[in-house]
């Protein structure tokens, strides 16, 4: 990968920002940076898990902090520890898969590590699912990319492979798995949202398609946030949209993927989306700043 990639993945973007955070007491071993994110933050489903039961307000309303500045906010707000202390459920942040990523890849940058976020499938949470998740990719001193899910770190048990290096066929990167549902090796109808009915098929690939390429320029949305070309349904999946949904999935390269989205209107992530939010309806939203990496 030529060079200026990888300072891009070291560059925070108005979403993984930490601002002020002083990290000169954070580790810099992703997988101890992991550890402490698992410990600042409870997946909104997670409460039963850990014996607590999620305040409504944090259910509704935690997991639409778009910005590490807002997730590290709550945390202050909520205890005085430092973030390289664990913290009980109550005291912690209430987000999804899209925050442990967004945030280990926040301290990543911040250590020295170039760091993104992908969006895609994960086969690990249900027998015979793909199910719709966020994970973080890094950069190894090897100089190969790494896949690593924060949210199952040393609190889920029975697992073949380490939290910290995803086998590729367990998470399936949004264009991989947009590739196989096209050429017919998977059922799309098999891709979405576990526990939600009709949050799923190749328009919902297609979606996290988009939302992937953003994140690896420097828009890291949430995972209901759409824009463009963005379809709610099979039946809105017409040929052009197909068409560059193929395009995206096709390309082989940083440089092709990145004019892709610099070049074509309908995939750059425009100042307004629109977000289908899971609790409060849907909305329009004023994104911060975000240029082109």
């Amino acid at each position: 990968m030529d060079q200026t990639y990888l300072q891009t993945y070291l560059r925070q973007t108005p979403y993984s920002d930490p601002g002020a955070l002083d990290v000169r007491a954070l580790p810099r071993d992703p997988g101890r940076l992991a550890g402490l994110v698992r410990d600042l933050i409870i997946h909104r489903g997670e409460g039963e898990r850990f014996g607590w039961t999620v305040p409504r307000d944090r259910l509704h309303h935690d997991a639409e902090t778009r910005y590490v500045t807002g997730i590290l906010r709550l945390l202050a707000e909520r205890g005085a520890a430092p973030l390289t202390e664990p913290r009980p459920p109550a005291e912690r942040f209430v987000g999804t898969c899209r925050d442990f990523a967004l945030l280990h890849c926040a301290l990543l940058r911040a250590t020295g590590t170039p760091a993104r976020v992908r969006c895609g499938f994960a086969t690990y949470f249900e027998d015979g699912c793909f199910a719709d998740h966020w994970v973080t990719e890094f950069r190894t001193p090897r100089g190969t990319w790494r896949l690593a899910d924060t949210q199952l770190h040393h609190t889920y048990t029975g697992l073949d492979f380490d939290p910290v290096d995803v086998p590729r066929d367990r998470f399936l990167v949004a264009a991989d798995a947009w590739r196989a549902c096209r050429s017919g090796r998977a059922d799309p109808r098999r891709f979405g949202v576990i526990g939600l009915d009709g949050i799923s098929g190749l328009w919902f690939v297609g979606a996290d398609l988009l939302r992937d390429l953003a994140a690896l320029n420097g828009v890291e949305l949430l995972p209901w946030d759409m824009w463009g070309p963005g379809a709610a349904d099979d039946s809105a999946l017409d040929a052009a949209h197909l068409a560059l949904l193929d395009t995206v999935a096709a390309a082989r390269s940083e440089a092709e993927l990145r004019e892709l989205y610099a070049r074509e209107a309908r995939l750059t992530v425009p100042e307004v989306i629109t977000s289908y939010t899971t609790h409060t309806g849907v909305r329009e939203v004023t994104l911060r700043s975000a240029p082109r990496v």
